[in-house]
């Protein structure tokens, strides 16, 4: 956990890695996540996918948080992952037993958010989940690299973006009349 700073430290700390962090094909979590985080590391990847010559592939963070939670989420017959989302939102998005998702990747507030009836709720929001749902199982977790091998195949995407989850905050400038 950095805290602050990702853009400073991500590419010193890919160059502290065996052989500089070289690899043969280079995999981006995408996101939901944080706006400015999300697209640091999706450009960096692309940019040392274009310098390397080699692939780039992206995958969501709310998928790799469910691989994590794999043998928890087929023994629950699925899951909702459930993750910190900005302005008092959550990302939320339902897996099955598989870890295929079961709809897109929602940003719902609270109240909205635990409607949702997975018994198995996993993520960095699942505790405050339950607990204001009043039922079911929480598994507190957080993104971990470690799980990418358990990801399905359908999970990786060609030409990686960033995954916001919500609508931009921004609105268009008016065009002069």
């Amino acid at each position: 956990m950095i805290g602050r700073g990702h853009a400073e430290r991500l590419v010193p700390l890919i160059a502290e890695l065996a052989g500089g962090g070289r690899a043969d094909t280079i995999f981006v979590g995408c996101g939901p996540g944080s706006f400015a985080g999300v697209r640091i590391g999706v450009a960096a990847a692309r940019a040392l996918a274009l310098g390397w010559q080699v692939p780039v592939r992206g995958f969501s963070t709310l998928a790799l948080v469910a691989a994590a939670a794999a043998a928890d989420i087929a023994d629950a017959d699925g899951a909702l992952v459930v993750m910190e989302g900005g302005h008092g939102q959550w990302f939320v998005q339902p897996f099955a037993a598989d870890l295929s998702p079961r709809a897109d990747v929602q940003s719902l507030l609270p109240e909205a958010a635990i409607a949702l009836d997975d018994a198995l709720v996993v993520g960095n929001r699942a505790e405050a989940f339950v607990a204001r749902r009043g039922h079911g199982t929480a598994l507190a977790m957080l993104p971990d690299a470690r799980a990418f091998a358990r990801l399905p195949a359908g999970a990786i995407f060609a030409d990686p973006s960033p995954i916001y989850g919500r609508a931009p905050d921004a609105k268009p400038m008016a065009q002069p009349a």
